[in-house]
């Protein structure tokens, strides 16, 4: 495979790597409390955090250099900058306000007002917003939602009703989008924004031993009215409403989120080459191995964001990149305890922090089984290795 960075690129790691110096001590921090983030807002990886999925006409302030704010509204550049980020630490983005993955359904799914609406909101002031899919009972399935949108009786907007667990951010953000189901089979989805100060609206923190800037959370909604504009796609054919809206956001997603594994995979295996300076026999050769293959997945990954950008998915290679970079993850953490002694977990802080934190990746959008499964079915159909053309739905990064 060839290589996809050009110059760029190339500057926008730089530029990442600049901005996330300090991430380590304050990822610290956010182990001990994820909301200390709110007195860091004005840190320059932070405001790169915020500000980032953004789209440039709703801000034009200093977070990025001009030349690098078009790769940062491709997936290839958000795959860099995230691997990046996360080699300084993943509780800083995932604790920062900002549109996150959200923010993919609104580029997706929204009316231009809507989209202002939302946008000018995050702009005005630093808010957090969560991506409501998960259940508790369903996982992420979303042919299988339970969370209900029926029409209002007053004819007035809608009413929501339902439960989601394992949010980010859904017990603190002040608003977000939520799937539900209006009616049966896969075009019955939909989504909508939620206001989280609505009555009806309820949210709580769920125990999180790593990666706790997160907020893990759970959210019910009882009777919650949802007003006619915040239905999202509403102005679109039902082919391209909430259930596409979710596949859209995930094959976005999944190569930034396998690459914020990846870079903590990276940092844990400098980490130990910065402790161990000589190593001899099998321990240099595992070490070896874990950087090799770290080095195949980061190609991958570039490919299959890079294949996103074009607007050709082949999900089969973005499952591999996201389950071997979430496995990678822990495997360096592993290594790293045995090669820097028993008592590496207590003698080297950082080290027992993102040993807890990596875990957390092999659930992130989809654990590494239902990856394993996409694999084998393109292994089995001979479609892994070939991508289709593109579609032209127009979706690609900066639409």
């Amino acid at each position: 495979m060839p290589e996809l960075l050009d110059d760029t690129m190339h500057a926008l790691d730089g530029f990442c790597r600049e901005v996330s110096g300090d991430f380590r001590e304050l990822g610290r921090l956010l182990d001990r409390d994820p909301d200390v983030i709110g007195e860091y807002l004005d840190r320059p990886g932070v405001r790169l955090s915020r500000f980032v999925a953004i789209p440039p006409r709703y801000w034009t302030g200093p977070e990025a250099p001009a030349n690098l704010v078009g790769a940062l509204r491709t997936v290839l550049g958000q795959s860099v900058a995230w691997e990046r980020l996360a080699y300084g630490d993943p509780n800083v983005w995932l604790a920062s306000p900002g549109p996150a993955l959200s923010g993919g359904v609104i580029d997706v799914l929204a009316t231009p007002a809507q989209a202002d609406r939302y946008y000018q909101r995050l702009v005005a002031e630093p808010l957090h917003t969560f991506f409501g899919l998960t259940e508790p009972a369903k996982g992420s399935a979303a042919t299988e939602l339970e969370t209900t949108l029926t029409p209002a009786e007053d004819g007035d907007g809608w009413i929501l009703d339902g439960e989601k667990c394992y949010i980010g951010n859904g017990a603190r953000a002040q608003f977000g989008v939520v799937f539900c189901r209006r009616a049966p089979g896969l075009l019955g989805i939909e989504a909508v924004l939620l206001d989280t100060a609505t009555p009806g609206f309820s949210g709580e923190l769920l125990p999180s031993v790593g990666l706790r800037g997160a907020r893990i959370s759970r959210m019910r909604f009882d009777r919650v009215r949802i007003p006619a504009e915040n239905l999202l796609g509403a102005h679109l054919p039902a082919t391209r409403r909430g259930l596409y809206g979710v596949t859209q956001v995930l094959y976005r997603a999944r190569p930034t989120i396998a690459a914020m594994a990846l870079g903590c995979a990276q940092a844990v295996c400098d980490y130990v080459r910065s402790q161990r300076r000589t190593l001899a026999g099998h321990d240099r050769l595992h070490l070896e191995d874990v950087l090799d293959r770290i080095a195949a997945v980061r190609l991958l990954i570039h490919c299959s964001a890079a294949d996103v950008d074009r607007d050709v998915v082949n999900s089969h290679r973005l499952g591999a990149a996201k389950a071997q970079a979430a496995r990678l993850s822990e495997e360096a953490t592993l290594l790293a305890a045995r090669l820097l002694g028993p008592a590496a977990l207590v003698e080297h802080p950082w080290l027992e922090k993102i040993y807890r934190d990596v875990r957390a990746f092999e659930i992130m959008e989809g654990t590494t089984n239902l990856h394993r499964m996409s694999v084998f079915r393109g292994v089995l159909k001979n479609s892994f290795l070939t991508a289709p053309e593109p579609s032209g739905n127009g979706h690609a990064a900066g639409h």
